[in-house]
């Protein structure tokens, strides 16, 4: 969440630059402003009445000591008057202190000064691009859901009986193909430097709200409400809390982290052609790579994980553009977002398949996530986190784009991991 001082400081830019993500900013501005005075002054007046209170206490001993016992008495009662009035102003900055909490985190994060200005993803700034288009010829023209089935890879009517759409169910090689990526990921990731762990799949509230899943998104969630846990949509929820309520030293960063998870997303609303075979998910898998750095040095991490990201596709030999996301299309958390799209052949589209993003000290505010500078003292960190990568559309292009009439080639530097070069 955004801290005090970036409001109070220009409240009147942070308004025009939520304007960027079409957030109508002035109201709870306003409001978080008028809850800190008010929280102030009650401190003021606490501050006041504990200064009087020592005061009087002293007094009141000089008073027994000299056998003026009725003005001692009569001190006493002041003292008392004075303790209710500190009462009082405490609970009263205890809820403007909540009241302006709950405020915070229903403000999404500021844009960066170089995101787009727009409304929509066909807004979105397209600043890289590269691979060479595949050229589907005489009938290996299908799309990934009937090489699916052509091919015994993936049963996502068998899926719908055990659970539901959206729940697929991976086969012999299509079962390979997963794990191979997986693992090729993985590799690649600590390669790079990133630390693998394996984290949780469900989180609690908290977790939810430290990297602002919650309060924003709690409807896209699967939710386990007798234990008040809810599945993860991503690894950067609970690889990020790892971080929470801690205080890092300057020297540890950056640290860079990456893990592989199952994803679960509700995807409310989703429905149509664009949500067909693996294009929209219940549950898919994830490498996700997380990054915990410095204010001077997070943008150079982002520009690392850009091309970290921009090798993976490479080695899979897909073709791929990099977009910068434009207000309108930016989340909630997000200071900058640059989405990472392959191309379909069989259905001539382009598909979302990464997203690396970072947050500035948005989400380490809200986890307490900080790192001790030698010259400024406990400073918030920067966070950051991309998808490195998310399996499902990248399985859909690689089927689609290598497909030929004598079976489905693999890209090279994927057959050390599946252990075949083609799928017949």
């Amino acid at each position: 969440m955004l801290t005090i001082k970036q409001i109070l400081d220009d409240p009147q830019g942070v308004i025009e630059r939520l304007a960027v993500k079409h957030f109508p900013a002035e109201e709870p501005i306003a409001a978080i402003i008028a809850q800190d005075k008010l929280r102030r002054d009650a401190q003021h007046k606490k501050d006041d009445s504990l200064a009087q209170q020592k005061l009087l206490s002293r007094s009141i001993g000089e008073k027994m000591k000299a056998g003026a016992r009725e003005e001692a008495e009569q001190l006493k009662a002041e003292v008392q008057t004075l303790k209710e009035i500190s009462k009082q102003a405490e609970e009263t900055m205890r809820q403007a202190e909540e009241t302006m909490r709950q405020l915070l985190l229903s403000v999404p994060n500021l844009p960066h000064p170089d995101v787009p200005h727009g409304t929509s993803a066909e807004d979105n700034l397209c600043v890289a691009t590269g691979g060479e288009m595949p050229h589907l010829e005489g009938t290996a023209k299908l799309p990934h859901w009937e090489l699916a089935k052509q091919y015994d890879l993936i049963d996502f009517e068998l899926g719908v009986k055990i659970t539901g759409a959206g729940f697929p169910v991976y086969r012999g090689k299509g079962a390979r193909l997963q794990r191979a990526l997986i693992n090729f990921f993985l590799d690649r990731a600590t390669a790079a430097g990133f630390m693998e762990v394996e984290p949780p799949i469900m989180v609690n509230e908290a977790s939810g709200i430290g990297t602002g899943q919650l309060p924003d998104k709690e409807g896209q969630m699967y939710h386990a409400q007798l234990d008040n846990l809810y599945l993860i949509p991503t690894a950067e929820v609970p690889v990020t809390n790892i971080f929470r309520d801690v205080i890092l030293e300057a020297d540890q960063l950056p640290i860079c982290c990456t893990a592989y998870t199952p994803c679960f997303r509700r995807e409310a609303g989703s429905y149509g052609k664009d949500v067909r075979g693996l294009n929209r998910l219940h549950q898919f898998d994830k490498v996700e790579i997380v990054s915990i750095d410095r204010p001077d040095h997070s943008w150079q991490q982002l520009d690392k994980m850009i091309a970290h990201v921009k090798s993976l596709v490479e080695e899979l030999e897909l073709p791929y553009r990099i977009l910068r996301l434009c207000g309108g299309d930016l989340s909630f958390t997000s200071a900058m977002t640059y989405d990472f799209e392959v191309f379909s052949a069989a259905q001539e589209r382009w598909l979302e398949v990464s997203s690396v993003s970072n947050f500035e000290s948005y989400q380490a505010n809200r986890l307490m996530c900080r790192y001790r500078d030698p010259e400024e003292g406990i400073t918030l960190c920067h966070t950051l986190n991309g998808s490195a990568l998310a399996l499902p559309r990248i399985v859909a292009a690689l089927l689609e784009n290598n497909q030929t009439p004598e079976g489905i080639i693999i890209p090279k530097a994927l057959r050390p991991y599946t252990g075949f070069d083609k799928i017949d």
